[in-house]
């Protein structure tokens, strides 16, 4: 999955100047919003975004995982392809995207989340630049926003449920969206790449920006050729920054100079007062007190020894991505991506439970009743249940190509899919 040689860019450069002058107008971008309706009775879900196959299936929140409908994230592709191709520039990032990132493809859903009467599912698509709302009962697309640059990615909503965050990675930008109409309320600045978003419940905004995971410079003497990666955070009203977090210097106080300052997937505790984070090429993650500004503890988890040492080799410059805690903040469940399996933490002692094998998990989640950690496969095809309290293994269910995100989410009592499929 690593950046593409000199003479694969060639090709794909010399692919979109031919595409271009061979493709006719694009489509209209942007549906009609839906027309109100009643509120429907609505019941708990868990969206898992299929990302190579651009589908959501919808599986139950807890008990037996179930699934229990699909959607097609990308109703309307042939209209975004039309756009694409007749535009060189873009369809050189959408090639680029594929052959980097994509490991080879598309990628059509990165991050999920439901609005609150559960009509409708909001997806960022990267290799579409953009935000779309889809109403699960119909299929069709509400409303579609295209981000600024040239790749959607992590998405977070805000804790009324009422507004949506997305990065913007190649903008270095964070787009925060009226998750019902798709307007933008507002925006604001970030490191390189921004990638993962928080909504915290004292009103910010936090972004993880993680910098170029697309190049073969990842020795850690080369660190610093990946770009400006720090935390900002913002007030969530007014979008103003409030402070910027550099892990760099946490990270050298703390004696770990060796370890990059690409912040990845964050959990914070039920009070907000601890962090616990991923950083690119490592097999753990590290506690940093808010209040305190400095990293307290690490936790260094096993290595898979089939695993290669090339760093080359791991996508997306991980080694672990995907850490979650359960609601009382006394278990942390990690997936080790590159190390094909998933663990639960104790946060007290950070002793972990048995290593759970699991083919490239690349998410975790927590339940709707808390009480299991849900890890996406997306060398497998599926998802896993975990038991927070034993560790063990539950139940593992099928879902489409390529899982990664997965989240919590409402639909309409007894929904079972979009009618017109």
């Amino acid at each position: 999955m690593r950046s593409p040689t000199l003479a694969r860019l060639r090709r794909t450069l010399l692919c979109a100047a031919v595409a271009a002058s061979v493709v006719g107008t694009a489509a209209p971008a942007t549906a009609a919003p839906a027309t109100a309706r009643s509120a429907p009775q609505l019941q708990e879900v868990m969206f898992v975004g299929n990302n190579w196959e651009g589908t959501a299936d919808v599986i139950r929140s807890r008990g037996d995982f179930a699934r229990i409908g699909r959607v097609n994230v990308v109703p309307d592709k042939d209209a975004r392809l039309r756009e694409i191709y007749a535009n060189p520039v873009r369809l050189a990032y959408f090639l680029g995207i594929r052959e980097t990132v994509g490991e080879g493809h598309d990628q059509f859903v990165d991050d999920m989340y439901s609005t609150p009467d559960g009509r409708a599912m909001v997806v960022s698509r990267p290799s579409f630049a953009d935000v779309v709302s889809i109403d699960v009962t119909t299929g069709r697309v509400n409303w579609r926003f295209p981000v600024s640059g040239h790749r959607a990615d992590h998405m977070a909503v805000s804790p009324d449920g009422t507004r949506v965050a997305v990065s913007a990675s190649t903008s270095n930008t964070v787009h925060v969206l009226d998750i019902r109409t798709g307007q933008q309320v507002g925006s604001f600045a970030t490191g390189a790449k921004p990638h993962e978003n928080v909504f915290t419940r004292d009103g910010h905004i936090w972004n993880m920006s993680i910098g170029e995971v697309n190049t073969d410079l990842d020795a850690p003497w080369l660190d610093w050729t990946k770009g400006d990666r720090r935390i900002t955070v913002v007030d969530a009203a007014t979008f103003r920054q409030v402070k910027v977090i550099d892990m760099r210097q946490r990270l050298d106080a703390f004696g770990h100079r060796e370890a990059s300052d690409a912040v990845r997937p964050v959990a914070f505790t039920p009070d907000e007062s601890k962090l616990y984070f991923q950083v690119s090429f490592f097999n753990g993650f590290y506690e940093y007190d808010v209040a305190a500004d400095r990293i307290t503890r690490v936790k260094t988890l096993p290595k898979n020894p089939g695993t290669s040492e090339d760093r080359t080799t791991w996508v997306n410059d991980s080694r672990h991505h995907g850490v979650s805690m359960n609601p009382s903040g006394t278990k942390l469940c990690v997936a080790g991506t590159m190390d094909d399996y998933a663990t639960v933490v104790d946060r007290a002692t950070l002793d972990n439970g048995p290593l759970v094998t699991a083919a490239k998990p690349y998410w975790a989640t927590v339940s709707g009743d808390g009480r299991a950690c849900v890890v996406s496969e997306s060398g497998a095809d599926r998802v896993t249940a975990i038991d927070f309290a034993t560790g063990q293994k539950i139940t593992s269910v099928a879902v489409g190509d390529h899982p990664q995100r997965v989240r919590l989410a409402h639909v309409p009592a007894g929904w079972t899919g979009p009618a017109t499929r």
